[in-house]
């Protein structure tokens, strides 16, 4: 597709979706009434219309391999971080989930209001260990309500080819409440990169890896093992572009 088709058609697929967003955002205001999993069920919707779009307007299709992997449980997933696309199609793969990330989303208009809706595990990175003691507390009540973690642990979306640090609280939550890891891998950021306004044609492939049981692991052991099973498998997706 050349590059004029490309660009027309990111541009409308941007107008979509920042209408989307702000009327969902104003919709879930709506949803606090609702319990969490309604609430999650419908502000889920957005991520669902907005891939659809994503789809059909720009060619950003994907596949997932590896289902038969996932857990009947509750479970934390440990997923590669190059995109924007992978934030909204879990939503679509995996069971009603939750996410730990840092509070100040939450104060993003429109966006921030839906996101505070669906239980999140919004932590003060700055705060060091009592941010981990938070995230433990609230991992376990939100495991018991029935909801998957779902977590980044890089922390930030990293481009293709590079590699991020790793950071330790995904494993620490896992070795702290005994639930197993999913580990995710994918592609994404070759079609959608982050922070970018081009959304390339291709097919996005994302693989689910065999669950980790944390029972008598150390947590820098489980990140160890999660970030070498990550990293080999997107090395060897290479690119999702058409």
């Amino acid at each position: 597709m050349n590059e004029a088709l490309v660009f027309a058609r990111s541009l409308l697929f941007a107008v979509i979706q920042a209408a989307l967003t702000i009327v969902f955002g104003v919709l879930s205001l709506g949803t606090v009434v609702l319990p969490p999993f309604g609430r999650y069920r419908f502000i889920a919707l957005w991520s669902r219309i907005v891939l659809w779009f994503a789809h059909h307007l720009c060619g950003v299709r994907y596949r997932v391999t590896g289902t038969e992997h996932l857990p009947t449980e509750p479970c934390i997933v440990l997923c590669k971080h190059q995109s924007a696309w992978e934030t909204l199609s879990l939503q679509l793969i995996l069971p009603p989930q939750v996410w730990v990330l840092k509070r100040e989303l939450l104060r993003v208009p429109f966006f921030g209001w839906g996101l505070a809706m669906l239980s999140p595990i919004a932590i003060d990175r700055s705060a060091g260990r009592q941010a981990l003691k938070q995230m433990v507390t609230q991992g376990r009540q939100r495991l018991g309500m029935g909801f998957w973690i779902v977590m980044y642990p890089e922390g930030t979306r990293v481009p293709p080819g590079q590699r991020g640090q790793y950071h330790i609280g995904g494993a620490w939550l896992a070795t702290q409440t005994g639930a197993k890891v999913v580990p995710i891998a994918h592609n994404a950021g070759t079609v959608w990169p982050r922070n970018a306004f081009l959304k390339h044609p291709g097919t996005i492939t994302v693989t689910i890896g065999r669950p980790i049981d944390p029972t008598g692991m150390k947590p820098e052991a489980l990140r160890l093992q999660v970030e070498e099973w990550i990293e080999t498998e997107v090395a060897r997706l290479g690119s999702a572009r058409a």
